[in-house]
């Protein structure tokens, strides 16, 4: 499954829809380093495991509402939604080994 792109607009469907399953968000910048350190192994870990877990993007910069409503004060900031709830909340650039063992709690 490909990384998607999300607004303000398509938060709610694509991420909080309980049909949705079970999906990674990364809140990002453009001119962000550790995000654009990130963003390679998000592609890697789509690769490996992207049929079990949706991986989206928000841009804070163009999505202030999605990263304000989840109080996103720092980025890169990981989130796991499940059925729609969000139930896990990471910060900072983390190895890919450690995201993979954190998002595989939740799947």
């Amino acid at each position: 499954m490909a990384i998607v792109d999300i607004t303000d607009q398509t938060f709610a469907t694509e991420v909080e829809n309980p049909e949705a399953g079970t999906v990674l968000v990364d809140f990002w910048a453009p001119w962000c380093g550790p995000c654009k350190m990130l963003a390679p192994i998000l592609e890697e870990i789509d690769g490996e495991i992207g049929n079990k877990l949706k991986i989206a993007k928000v841009n804070v910069d163009n999505n202030p509402e999605s990263a304000g409503r989840f109080g996103v004060m720092s980025i890169p900031t990981l989130m796991v939604f499940k059925n729609g709830e969000m139930v896990a909340k990471m910060t900072g650039l983390q190895p890919k080994e450690q995201l993979l063992e954190w998002v595989n709690e939740y799947l």
